[in-house]
């Protein structure tokens, strides 16, 4: 049995290498076949490798790119559709050809206007003897217009109605109406066209210009792909698919689908639903522009972030350019590393309130002079603020008085301090939907730059370098109860109609500081705009928290004194925290040095934003009383007018009608309060205008031929007949 088992193993193992001989043999013969057809099998006098190469190419076909949208659909970014003009004069027929080509360029010349008809038909014409005369050999490409044309111009050209006779196989004529121009019109039955051919391109537009341009991005000339913003951040989303298909070479820089061949369709792009807000947006860059302007600085941005989601509504970055204009060229808020000045303290005092320290607690400040080990810390009051609590430290920034708070709680024990840091969420990016945020640059006890001052300076926002957007995302913890939301830009990306994917907002489980640490912090926070450094944007309609922040600026290694970051982030209204936003204003110039600290430069960019918002935002606007009693309102506004105009501001203000007579009318007391009568209606004779409302008093006067002149607002008074008119007096 071992013996005929091993023999029919050998010969399955025999007949396996025969099978896998045989067909190596018969693809090394297959692909000598395809190299032998390529190079030397001829198709019209030419080996096939070089009549494809010359006449077929296969290239991709352009997807549409998505659009991007802000959070109210309003459309941000979109590819419109542009079209390359241009005929193959080798397609028609000879009849064809020359019965219309005189047509086409008269229609050329009148809708376009670049040059005259007989030049279109002297060019066409010469292509089309060149091709006849020289070995079929011509110019088989003809671009017919300088420029691309637009989506409506290429409906012109297809769908533009001709009327004429139409020849039929009896001999007789009948009126027939064609749609499309010569040569471009398309056959019903294979939709092929005599030679004119519209090559589609996309270019990118934003129907907004310039608002947010940095934000949502822009395409690289040369690959089309998203360079900047939303625009690369998103690439493969809206890119799309291209397809694939087979052109026809005209010349070497010119393919031409071939018409027979379907190919591989492109799969367009998908949309990005944004959460800027358009009219946010118009805002922020209006405010900052116009201080940018004002003090000459170098650039700025504003972030405006919705509390419990972290959706940002606007994010505006304008920096000078060499024409003294400003323009979207950086985005500052989410890649510009700074030293973040006294707008940090709030991580300094935020980590001693968690190791106990009272608000209510005294520090002796002085003549607002220090020094530790080799630092020398200075208040920018010069005189110094005294003895003050740790409140009022915060609320007049005094650098003396936090570093009198870090020497109590964290000179000892550093890493305590960074590890704060690290829960701040200070010590990482945000993890925004876009490209290019850095990590903050926080220094720490094992680093090789930490030295004996690193904690000094750190306290009051140096040795640190974070992004605008870093430093509100803590902020926007603060005033939201503790809990740090991650900063978002995109809420949706869709197919049309269809949700591809839905981005929730993320949010941290814990909170960063207790409840009590907090609630002393949002006091602090407070106690700038009531009694510290920004009481110039206090205001009674609505409550601010925020801190202002004035960093020296590095230049070749030194601080420069007048030359400034400024800095203001807080939140509104603070009572019921709904927007944190941050403003910047780098390096502002041309006034006394007083005057270019951030509580005179950055906090009133703020409040300007924050002003326009509550205007804006109809959610923020305290809720209308409702009227107790409307027929008694309308009573009192209303003595006297038309019944059916009384009628529809009944209705407009969702009462009951209380006129029940018909014509001119007015409001009498009554036991019941007031009831509406009729007023003489005689057209020959005027009733009583008085209690009537301008517009009726005109009209009953104008009609009955009398001129009028008023004096007054209101309702109707007085009047009187006087020099030829009635004179109105209204009260």
């Amino acid at each position: 049995m071992r013996g005929k088992t091993g023999n029919i193993r050998d010969d399955i193992l025999q007949r396996s290498w025969v099978v896998a001989i045989g067909l190596i043999i018969l693809g090394a013969l297959v692909i000598y076949r395809i190299f032998y057809i390529q190079h030397y099998d001829l198709y019209k006098g030419k080996p096939w490798i070089e009549y494809m190469s010359k006449t077929v190419r296969v290239d991709t076909i352009p997807a549409m790119r998505g659009n991007i949208y802000s959070n109210d659909g309003s459309l941000m970014a979109t590819s419109l559709p542009y079209f390359e003009v241009s005929i193959d004069p080798t397609v028609a027929d000879s009849v064809y050809f020359y019965t219309r080509v005189d047509s086409l360029g008269t229609l050329l010349a009148k809708t376009f206007g670049q040059r005259t008809a007989e030049s279109y038909v002297k060019e066409l014409l010469f292509a089309r003897h060149e091709f006849e005369r020289n070995e079929r050999r011509g110019n088989r490409n003809i671009r017919l217009l300088k420029r691309k044309v637009t989506y409506r111009e290429y409906s012109i050209i297809l769908g533009q109605e001709f009327k004429g006779n139409v020849k039929k196989k009896d001999g007789t004529t009948e009126k027939a109406t064609w749609k499309g121009w010569p040569f471009f019109r398309r056959f019903s039955s294979t939709g092929r066209s005599r030679g004119g051919k519209l090559m589609i391109t996309y270019e990118r537009y934003n129907p907004f210009g310039s608002l947010a341009e940095r934000t949502i991005g822009y395409l690289d000339k040369k690959t089309r792909r998203g360079l900047v913003g939303l625009e690369a951040s998103f690439e493969k989303r809206l890119a799309g698919t291209p397809g694939v298909g087979l052109y026809r070479v005209l010349d070497d820089q010119t393919f031409m689908p071939n018409e027979d061949e379907d190919g591989l369709q492109p799969s367009n792009g998908y949309d990005l639903h944004t959460t800027i807000d358009v009219n946010f947006q118009d805002i922020a860059e209006t405010a900052l522009r116009n201080t940018l302007r004002s003090y000459n600085a170098a650039y700025g941005c504003v972030i405006v972030m919705e509390v419990q989601t972290g959706e940002i509504r606007a994010i505006a970055n304008l920096s000078r350019d060499t024409d003294s204009s400003y323009r979207e060229t950086y985005n500052h808020a989410l890649a510009g590393l700074g030293n973040p000045g006294s707008t940090f303290k709030l991580a300094s005092m935020l980590a001693a309130l968690e190791e106990g320290m009272s608000p209510k607690r005294m520090y002796h400040t002085g003549n607002g002079i220090a020094t530790y080990k080799s630092a020398i810390i200075r208040d920018t009051k010069r005189i110094g603020h005294g003895s003050i609590t740790a409140q009022q430290v915060f609320e007049k920034s005094s650098n003396v008085g936090v570093h009198l708070v870090m020497k109590d709680y964290f000179y000892t024990k550093p890493d305590k301090y960074v590890g704060y840091l690290k829960r701040f969420h200070l010590r990482e990016p945000t993890g925004i939907q876009m490209k290019g945020e850095p990590d903050p640059r926080v220094r720490t006890p094992s680093d090789k730059r930490w030295s004996k001052t690193s904690l000094t300076y750190m306290s009051y926002g140096y040795e640190s370098e974070l992004t605008p957007l870093q430093m509100l995302s803590f902020y926007n913890a603060v005033a939201n109860d503790g809990y740090w939301v991650r900063p978002m830009l995109v809420k949706q990306i869709k197919q049309a109609d269809q949700i591809v994917q839905e981005m929730v907002p993320f949010r941290s489980e814990v909170r960063i500081a207790s409840e009590n640490s907090l609630r002393n912090a949002r006091k602090m926070l407070e106690g700038v705009v009531d009694h510290g450094t920004a009481t110039n944007i206090k205001n009674p309609f609505y409550k601010i928290a925020g801190k202002t922040g004035t960093a020296q600026k590095l230049v070749n290694g030194r601080y420069v004194p007048g030359l400034y970051n400024t800095s203001f982030i807080g939140y509104f209204p603070a009572d019921a925290p709904r927007y944190s936003v941050l403003v910047v204003v780098d390096s502002p110039r041309g006034f006394s040095m007083e005057q270019l600290y951030a509580g005179s430069v950055a906090a009133p960019v703020f409040k300007e934003v924050v002003d326009r918002i509550v205007g804006y935002d109809i959610n923020m606007h305290p809720p209308i009383p409702k009227q107790q009693n409307k027929n008694s309102e309308m009573s009192r506004q209303l003595r006297a007018g038309h019944a059916d105009d009384l009628r529809v501001v009944a209705e407009e203000m969702d009462i009951e009608s209380p006129v029940n007579v018909n014509g001119w009318v007015e409001a009498k007391k009554d036991k019941d309060g007031v009831k509406w009568e009729s007023r003489d209606a005689d057209p020959n004779k005027l009733p009583n205008l008085k209690g009537m409302s301008l517009r009726d008093a005109l009209y009953l006067l104008e009609n009955h031929g009398f001129k009028v002149a008023y004096k007054g607002k209101g309702k109707v008074a007085e009047y009187e007949y006087k020099g030829g008119a009635y004179i109105l007096t209204l009260r």
